[in-house]
């Protein structure tokens, strides 16, 4: 069943309980899952990678319901056509509260997947496609509105021209421009184009590049080098966490192929060739468990960041120091 990514009052969980939202509308898909199961408990979250990996434990997991269950969530991020056995398979199955909804990215008209959850009377497919300019000027105008934040109709469509249709995107680059403007400084097209431009500051790509490789004295002669402020904090850390997914998504194909040459040819978007051998040392020194914990522990720095804003240089100078000496590949 097709329903348009505006109208999904339409879907009803208790009969929808398979449901398809696929795009590269990464924000409007999570705005809507999280619309969905807003007030949900009981939710669990799965990659396709590691259910492929995993697929008896997984469906173990599914069939199995506890006495204090009333009903059961889960979600499936990254999903292709290869999980779509396992989807017949629990639909065959018609368990009672089970709901799942499955997020994937650009799926074509040919996927064996999305033709399943189209053709479906019960099942739920909602396409997201990218946010027109008009959609993304719109929230950000009520973003800053809201905010209280002046901001020139001009500067709202250099932000909007930079988010290629992505309402996550979007919000990030809010986010900062909203911590800069606590600080007292003007919002212009000088300080947005430097918010928004998180690997282009070289300076700050290559401190963070050394802490994950642990090169503890380069990060030291970074730090001396560089006059970084408390406005550069959002960038440093949002740079940290972009970063860091990437690694992750390196270090658990390495886990998988032992074959760390395959891990970096194989890669997507590509490895740029100067900066193949520190990502090599960075997958040496972490292991994908400790990479998840400090994506978590990266999240609670940025709160804790804007929480305090006149000492966040500090805060965040101090937490790099200390993940470029931690043990993190054990």
């Amino acid at each position: 069943m097709i329903i348009k990514s505006y109208e999904l009052n339409k879907i009803n969980f208790d009969q929808n309980k398979l449901i398809l939202f696929y795009g590269k509308n990464e924000g409007l898909k999570n705005d809507s899952i999280n619309n969905l199961l807003k007030n949900k408990e009981n939710i669990s979250k799965y990659e396709e990678k590691e259910i492929l990996e995993n697929t008896n434990i997984f469906l173990e997991n599914v069939f199995s319901k506890s006495l204090f269950e009333n009903e059961k969530i889960i979600i499936i991020k990254r999903v292709t056509d290869k999980i779509l056995k396992i989807i017949e398979e629990i639909e065959e199955k018609k368990i009672e509260d089970l709901k799942i909804i499955i997020n994937a990215d650009i799926l074509e008209k040919k996927s064996k997947l999305r033709s399943f959850f189209e053709k479906s009377k019960e099942h739920v497919c909602v396409a997201f496609y990218p946010d027109t300019n008009q959609v993304l000027s719109k929230l950000t105008y009520n973003f800053f509105n809201q905010k209280k934040i002046s901001i020139s109709p001009a500067n709202i469509n250099l932000i909007v021209n930079k988010c290629n249709g992505d309402r996550e995107t979007l919000f990030n680059e809010l986010d900062k421009i909203e911590y800069f403007s606590k600080s007292g400084k003007k919002i212009t097209e000088e300080s947005i184009i430097k918010l928004t431009n998180l690997i282009e500051n070289h300076s700050i790509s290559d401190l963070i590049d050394n802490c994950l490789a642990k090169n503890k004295k380069k990060i030291i002669n970074i730090l001396n080098e560089n006059n970084f402020g408390n406005e550069d904090c959002i960038i440093i850390t949002r740079t940290f966490l972009l970063k860091s997914k990437k690694i992750l998504k390196l270090c658990s194909e390495f886990k998988s192929n032992k074959n760390i040459d395959l891990t970096i040819s194989s890669a997507k978007p590509p490895i740029f060739w100067k900066d193949k051998e520190i990502t090599k040392q960075q997958i040496y020194k972490w292991t994908p468990e400790n990479i998840k914990k400090l994506i978590y522990k990266l999240n609670e720095i940025e709160l804790l960041i804007k929480k305090n804003i006149n000492n966040s240089i500090n805060l965040i100078t101090d937490f790099i120091l200390d993940q470029s000496s931690s043990n993190t590949n054990s």
